[in-house]
């Protein structure tokens, strides 16, 4: 003689632990605890490279929204997007940030004719320039000085990975923090 018995699932403590303990779970993770979307700083895509500028005011970084990779920059003080037109064109990456003091100059590498260069915008002028157009070698990870005046990078220009230090001159309106003096050379 077979004893049927049934039990129902709300009788099993096991299952009912795990219940809660997802449900709880989800609401504590709800997505009013960070902000996301265009205009926050973390977005549902990757995010990636980030560098701070030297006053800690300004975060570059890679990002992937809006189905193309593009270089952001954000101010962390205001919490808000800063424009850089004309730093991201259609069909060219841009990648590597590296930023000044004040973030007026942004290191990166971009692409010329399907190779790497390094490339420099100044947020004032709204303009970029390229930097190793006569490089024959590949170039990857810029780094630009506090003040702007220098870039460093590496080149395989010589079949080896070397580093490079390209100095932009003494004539350049260097990046510094309002009021603070400049050392003769």
């Amino acid at each position: 003689m077979n004893k049927n018995t049934s039990i129902f699932w709300l009788q099993r403590p096991l299952h009912w632990s795990l219940v809660f303990g997802l449900t709880s779970l989800l609401v504590s993770c709800g997505t009013n605890e960070i902000p996301l979307g265009s205009t926050s700083l973390n977005s549902r895509y990757t995010e990636e490279q980030p560098a701070l500028s030297g006053n800690g005011r300004f975060l570059a970084f890679v990002s992937h929204r809006n189905g193309n990779q593009q270089l952001l920059v954000y101010d962390l003080e205001q919490q808000s997007f800063i424009p850089i037109p004309r730093l991201n064109r259609p069909e060219t990456i841009a990648e590597s940030p590296s930023l000044s003091y004040t973030g007026r100059y942004i290191a990166y590498l971009t692409s010329d004719q399907g190779r790497p260069v390094v490339a420099l915008y100044d947020r004032a002028t709204q303009q970029s320039q390229i930097l190793t157009p006569i490089y024959r070698g590949w170039v990857r990870n810029p780094n630009i000085s506090p003040d702007g005046r220098y870039v460093v990078f590496e080149t395989a220009s010589r079949g080896q990975w070397d580093i490079e230090v390209l100095d932009r001159g003494p004539n350049i309106e260097l990046d510094i923090p309002n009021g603070a003096t400049v050392a003769p050379p």
